[in-house]
């Protein structure tokens, strides 16, 4: 009799848990540009998550449908229009649904997605996801439903995310949010406020609990990780990463993004140090001529670039560089084009990213610079920087022919169920048989051919 009441007890439990995660209300959330709005996508869904929202990957099943947005290019605006026009019948579908804009778009357009084109319910700027549970509920009342105030303290340090890659393999780490270097171009200044630094203990205890969660890999994130800056200089950037290397050696660590004028040597001596933080840099040069770079406020010349560059190869000979390029600054000669073009050549980048100049508001080259180069000029260029570029990549992956690398694999190829993907130490993608390897190993592989975008190799 005991155990018929026991069975019971626990069948009504099993009901009763059935009947709340049915009653959840479901989140869905799309994110669109850097990797930081990545992390930010999985904080939102960890604060949510506590009030009650279940995360859902189908959107026709969600009461409440975020847009994580990117404002440093005209072009990554336009999309998120786009998409929120699209996302109309699904208001018609559903009117208790709630659409709501987060990240740097939000903080920049707030009238005109909140009142003026009501495209929306609810916009958050980047420093205000604590306040999303109250938010959903005003918006919910049919209140205005906004907070898009910068903060000077704010690093969410002590939230843990809830991650979104279900691979399991990597993960991000923010550590610091962002930036004081005014360029002269950029909006982030605006839309993310200023720089501060979290406190290393919880950047280390997140990137512990990963290592329990048997992740294989980490990547520090910041605009400008190399400004990371703890308690007046009691840990820099170069502390920090030796303290997550050793953590765990098996742990591959890696980081995002650096600029040239406050790398130091310290910190490419450090990556040198440690095996398992990758031979890996992007480090964003936008312009190979001095004149252009000091237009741009990127306070540095061309030749500081290049001494980086010498110091990086000098300590890590086997370390594989990316960049960003802008085309079509203001004022843009084709001698200026010429010197990106050749510091491109001398560099020899193993890839990059690359974009026409697009005007931003409330920039310094927006309110003192005319935009005076003209479309067509701008599409030119960029195609001549991109043919460059593919030739350098190919240049670079055929001289990885040969050698063997130690991959992570991070998922099957898209083309075929029998071979597997992941990255080398280079973050160069690495393509292989599957054998019997699954998601997440170590495998030692041979490359034996290659093309502009990719390795190819059998494991050894």
């Amino acid at each position: 009799m005991q155990k018929i009441v026991v069975d019971k007890i626990e069948e009504q439990k099993n009901d009763l848990s059935k009947k709340f995660n049915k009653a959840k209300q479901k989140l869905y959330i799309e994110t669109y540009g850097c990797q930081m709005n990545v992390a930010d996508s999985e904080l939102v869904v960890s604060i949510l998550n506590k009030e009650g929202f279940a995360y859902t990957e189908n959107i026709e099943d969600a009461d409440l449908i975020l847009i994580n947005t990117c404002s440093i290019r005209e072009n990554a605006e336009k999309r998120i229009f786009n998409r929120l026009e699209q996302l109309k019948h699904l208001k018609k579908k559903n009117k208790s649904m709630l659409i709501g804009i987060i990240g740097c778009m939000a903080e920049r357009l707030k009238e005109k997605l909140l009142e003026e084109e009501k495209l929306v319910d609810i916009v958050v700027g980047p420093d205000a996801y604590r306040d999303l549970p109250k938010l959903v509920k005003s918006a919910e009342s049919g209140q205005q439903a906004i907070n898009v105030l910068l903060s000077r303290e704010e690093t969410y340090a002590e939230i843990s995310p809830i991650r979104l890659d279900k691979n399991g393999v990597s993960a991000y780490v923010s550590i610091m949010r962002g930036c004081d270097n005014m360029c002269a171009y950029c909006v982030v200044p605006f839309t993310r406020g200023r720089e501060r630094s979290r406190d290393p203990k919880s950047i280390l205890n997140e990137v512990n609990e990963l290592i329990e969660q048997n992740y294989k890999e980490v990547t520090l994130l910041g605009q400008n990780v190399d400004k990371y800056n703890w308690n007046s200089g009691e840990v820099n950037f170069a502390n920090l990463l030796e303290m997550t290397a050793k953590l765990n050696s098996k742990l591959r660590v890696r980081f995002s993004t650096s600029y040239p004028q406050d790398m130091t040597d310290e910190v490419i001596k450090t990556i040198a140090k440690f095996g398992n933080i990758c031979n890996y840099i992007h480090l964003p040069v936008q312009s190979g001529s001095t004149r252009i770079l000091d237009l741009m406020k990127r306070g540095y010349t061309r030749d500081w670039y290049m001494n980086r560059i010498s110091t990086i190869k000098k300590y890590i000979p086997d370390c594989a560089i990316s960049s960003d390029f802008i085309t079509g600054f203001c004022t843009e000669t084709e001698e200026d084009h010429k010197d990106t073009l050749s510091i491109m050549e001398w560099v020899g980048f193993d890839y990059a990213y690359m974009f026409k100049y697009s005007e931003r508001p409330n920039t310094y080259a927006a309110k003192k610079l005319e935009d005076d180069i003209p479309e067509e000029i701008k599409s030119r260029r960029l195609n001549e920087i991109i043919e460059l570029q593919h030739q350098l990549s190919l240049e670079s992956n055929k001289k990885d022919i040969g050698k063997t690398f130690e991959v992570l694999v991070e998922g099957v190829s898209k083309k075929s169920e029998n071979r597997l993907y992941g990255r080398s130490p280079q973050y160069k993608i690495v393509v292989f048989e599957r054998k019997n390897y699954n998601i997440g190993d170590f495998v030692n592989v041979k490359v034996t051919d290659c093309t502009s975008a990719t390795l190819k190799g059998e494991s050894i």
